[in-house]
């Protein structure tokens, strides 16, 4: 993680020291924003490849902020909040943050957190510029096609921007087409044996997933398995 940059929103100074002491002991470069205006223009300034950002901005709240990154990076995302109602966590996760920790936490597990994040791979479609191309070579079913080498996926042909985590789970389906996952499985696989949390955030990032693929994804590609998980693929 060494030269990783990084960037921390959060409007509580304190938090925002103790964070960017534990990335720069790391060895990322950091750079903190007090608020979502700040941390965008640093984010189309530094073009970081971590954003650790809180939910409550004191002007465009954390939801936005992500919402807006995602048109121009595919930087990892980890959410902070401080309220622990469900609806705000997924709404968080539905706009393209790859994980989320409710406050208070302990530094050490937002740090194994992000080490388990920057291992998924970024997927080459990304709004970075990478464009890639999947052709013949990559897995998939029907006229999906997943290219791990490239990290690129495309549909009939034309291109999908996805974030690191709908990438990584994405490949994961795609490496053994037809074949049922559960959930814990998934979350073992993508977000690492020591994740705790909802495993319902598989589900979030499934529908986020599809809504991406396309209008019959559901039945075409990341398909539900009642009372067990998805695989890819009709079956």
């Amino acid at each position: 993680m060494a030269g990783t940059r990084a960037l921390v929103v959060d409007d509580e100074a304190d938090l925002r020291r103790v964070v960017t002491a534990y990335l720069e002991d790391d060895g990322f470069e950091v750079w903190e924003a007090p608020d979502g205006a700040t941390a965008l223009e640093l984010a189309r300034q530094h073009a970081p490849e971590l954003v650790v950002l809180d939910l409550k901005l004191p002007d465009i709240d954390g939801i936005e902020v992500c919402r807006r990154l995602r048109t121009f990076t595919d930087a990892y995302v980890v959410m902070l909040t401080a309220r622990a109602e469900e609806v705000d966590t997924l709404i968080g996760l539905a706009v393209g943050a790859d994980d989320y920790l409710t406050k208070p936490f302990s530094p050490r597990v937002l740090m194994a957190r992000i080490q388990t994040v920057l291992r998924r791979p970024r997927s080459g479609t990304g709004s970075t510029g990478s464009t890639g191309s999947t052709g013949e070579t990559g897995r998939g079913v029907g006229d999906l096609r997943v290219d791990p080498e490239a990290h690129a996926v495309t549909v009939a042909g034309e291109p999908v921007d996805l974030t690191p985590t709908e990438f990584s789970l994405l490949a994961t389906l795609a490496s053994r087409p037809g074949q049922v996952w559960s959930r814990q499985q998934l979350l073992d696989t993508v977000w690492g044996p020591t994740w705790v949390g909802d495993e319902r955030i598989v589900d979030v990032h499934v529908a986020h997933l599809r809504a991406k693929l396309g209008p019959d994804a559901a039945t075409r590609y990341v398909v539900t398995v009642r009372g067990v998980g998805f695989r890819l693929g009709p079956g």
